[in-house]
């Protein structure tokens, strides 16, 4: 195992005692029996603590409001999905069948799932400190040059000052689908901005993150063309 996911370990800068927990972490639920969903959520308290604890250290001028915005600026599937992509985690993961016809490997949902797994895993191998030495290690880029306080502002809120400031009216969003479990589900909504005809979509675990995807798309639209 270890000589199959040696590039991802030296990523990592870690080695596991119990390299199965890696194996677990890597694994998604479309591939039947024990998967990683638990793991996710071992992995999804430790980032949000060690980088919490980062911030905190680091910024000692910003208030609680900037540190939790700044914080959810690190802490989200889009983010973390970037940072699983750089890992080239995609190749080390054990899709079904239909998730690996379908492109499941590149999906963010599944990246960003798949890191906060393997951060559990580390925990439960080798403890907290190994989990936040692996934390930072691969968001200390991310850490290092954190967003203004304009960019800080959640996408939705910036969006609607963007169409204020032009006197247009609020974006309309839309539920277009869900799908998964209840205790698993993955939304898909829709932002219509109809003076400028622009539509986006945007696809995460709850209804307002995928809001603030969509909404996202719709600012690089508006701003970029």
């Amino acid at each position: 195992m270890t000589q199959i996911h040696a590039g991802l370990l030296r990523a990592l800068g870690k080695d596991f005692g119990d390299p199965e927990l890696l194996t677990l972490a890597l694994t998604h639920r479309s591939a039947g029996g024990r998967n990683n969903e638990r793991l996710e959520f071992l992995g999804d308290a430790l980032i949000n603590a060690c980088v919490a604890e980062a911030l905190y250290r680091r910024h000692p001028d910003l208030e609680e409001g900037d540190l939790s915005r700044l914080r959810a600026s690190l802490v989200n599937q889009e983010t973390l999905a970037e940072v699983a992509r750089e890992l080239d985690l995609g190749s080390y993961l054990t899709l079904g069948p239909g998730e690996l016809k379908s492109g499941g490997f590149r999906r963010a949902s599944i990246l960003a799932d798949a890191l906060e797994a393997v951060v559990g895993s580390v925990f439960l191998d080798a403890g907290f400190e190994a989990a936040r030495d692996v934390t930072l290690r691969i968001l200390e880029s991310r850490l290092a040059a954190p967003l203004s306080t304009e960019e800080l502002k959640d996408p939705k809120t910036r969006l609607q000052e963007v169409l204020q400031a032009r006197e247009l009216p609020l974006p309309v969003y839309a539920v277009e689908s869900v799908r998964g479990e209840p205790h698993k589900q993955t939304f898909r909504v829709s932002c219509s901005i109809a003076p400028l005809e622009v539509r986006t979509e945007g696809e995460a675990g709850s209804r307002r993150a995928a809001e603030q995807e969509a909404a996202r798309h719709a600012l690089e639209k508006i701003t970029h063309g």
